[in-house]
């Protein structure tokens, strides 16, 4: 079986197309661009730690915003040069699953935008 035939199997076909074939979803449409608990969230393909909703914010952008990874050695960072533009996509450094993309826009104390698509992310509510 193939590489593409396993995330096949075990990712949905919005998934699929949005982390293994760098796709995106529809802004506002996601299930955590509005959503404020307290956790950690990982990727959705490999359970890989990514972000902490401490550093969630509201861009209203329509995607999920966070002004700093749980860890830089986390995610990875590679040029994009697709539909004209110049950009920085955001990948999980563990499957190298397609995230979303990185801009200088964010606020104090990174500066940072991370706009994270929803559907390659899990969240797990903070205990206690």
């Amino acid at each position: 079986m193939s590489e593409n035939e396993k995330w096949k199997e075990k990712l949905s076909r919005e998934a699929y197309h949005v982390m293994r074939e760098k796709g995106t979803e529809r802004p506002f449409t996601g299930k955590y661009n509005d959503h404020y608990d307290k956790g950690k969230y990982y990727c959705a393909a490999c359970h890989n730690l990514l972000f902490d909703s401490d550093t969630k914010f509201d861009a209203g952008c329509g995607w999920p915003s966070f002004y700093a990874p749980a860890s830089e050695d986390n995610i990875g960072k590679k040029r994009d040069l697709s539909y004209g533009m110049v950009r920085t996509e955001v990948v999980c450094n563990r499957c190298k699953s397609h995230l979303g993309h990185v801009f200088p826009d964010g606020p104090k104390p990174t500066g940072q935008r991370y706009c994270i698509n929803s559907i390659a992310l899990d969240f797990k509510e903070d205990e206690g």
